[in-house]
């Protein structure tokens, strides 16, 4: 199978394209490379471009008529950044996804797999959450994932445009030969604020809200190894027709994630385990659009697609730990 990937240069989207080739498949990589970094692209097929570029679009479908489907993972995703910033998070993610739908469909390209997000999920009292549990995104970044779903969803029912959703929960670690990872210099995510303070980039770890409804007060995760993760999406464009088939319907959405919650204070439990030090910690308020979290029912994962994570919590911490080491020779920095 050809597929193209948009995002092919990001975090995920690099690890998906090496399990694609993996599995046997060609990734067709179209990146703006607004963030994601050219090292990622490695020697793939690669377009610089914008997913709102129709004629850009148009071209790729030309010059590569056998694209079976398309797995969208191109967005802006940091939500502190999403409440600074909402009119980039909205004309990026929702406008311009737009744009790229309708021309896939007008092309003749109608499978799209697409990257949602748990933090649409309401809190839930005991955190484990099914695809049909109620939404309530809190942060723009968030809602412009709820958007894309209703999108698609809208979109699969009225033309022949056909989509997989998925609910991504909290990927962490790094693809087995650690050609790519977090890039980002200062990363905002959980575990690369843990690797930064293990290894003294910074004073502390800080812990933010510590009085929330969880079991020790901290904010409650499903880190799924990115792995497993990139693994899901092989899956999915594989059995793609199958799994409409399977649930009758011109789209569905499913969750991916381990199926066990993790809080922050159990994460840096398990960090300092594998990292065999204690992390010096800070306590300070949530931030603004963090949700409480929730983690993730599997249990269509299991059905439809016949996965489950695979790898553990302590695989992807040591992964992370490894990239730590290993990027400032791919990227030029720690």
């Amino acid at each position: 199978m050809k597929i193209l990937v948009t995002g092919g240069a990001g975090y995920i989207g690099s690890t998906t394209a090496k399990a694609l080739i993996e599995a046997g498949h060609t990734p067709v990589i179209l990146d703006s490379l607004l963030t994601g970094p050219h090292a990622f692209v490695r020697d793939r097929i690669f377009y610089e471009g914008d997913i709102g570029d129709r004629s850009l679009v148009r071209r790729i479908v030309d010059e590569h008529p056998d694209l079976d489907a398309t797995i969208h993972m191109a967005a802006r995703i940091v939500v502190p950044e999403s409440v600074e910033k909402p009119y980039e998070y909205y004309k990026d993610n929702v406008a311009k996804s737009l744009e790229l739908f309708d021309e896939l469909n007008a092309v003749g390209k109608p499978r799209v797999l697409f990257s949602s997000s748990a933090s649409l999920y309401a809190t839930k009292d005991s955190f484990e959450v099914t695809e049909e549990d109620p939404l309530a995104p809190q942060s723009p970044y968030a809602r412009t994932k709820g958007m894309m779903e209703q999108v698609l969803i809208d979109m699969a029912a009225a033309t022949d445009l056909r989509a997989i959703i998925l609910r991504y929960f909290n990927p962490i670690g790094s693809d087995p030969d650690l050609e790519s990872g977090i890039y980002a210099k200062e990363p905002s995510h959980v575990l690369g604020q843990l690797v930064m303070a293990a290894r003294g980039q910074k004073d502390s770890f800080t812990i933010t809200g510590t009085d929330l409804p969880t079991r020790d007060g901290t904010g409650i995760r499903d880190y799924i190894h990115v792995w497993d993760l990139a693994r899901a999406h092989v899956r999915a464009v594989e059995r793609f027709d199958d799994v409409l088939a399977q649930v009758d319907a011109t789209s569905v959405v499913i969750n991916v994630g381990t199926g066990e919650g993790v809080t922050v204070r159990e994460l840096i439990s398990a960090f300092e385990g594998v990292f065999g030090q204690q992390v010096p910690t800070a306590e300070a308020a949530g931030r603004p659009g963090d949700a409480v979290g929730a983690f993730a029912n599997v249990d269509r994962a299991t059905e439809l697609l016949d996965w489950r994570a695979g790898l553990s919590l302590d695989d992807a911490i040591a992964s992370a730990l490894a990239w730590g080491e290993k990027r400032r020779e791919i990227l030029g920095y720690e």
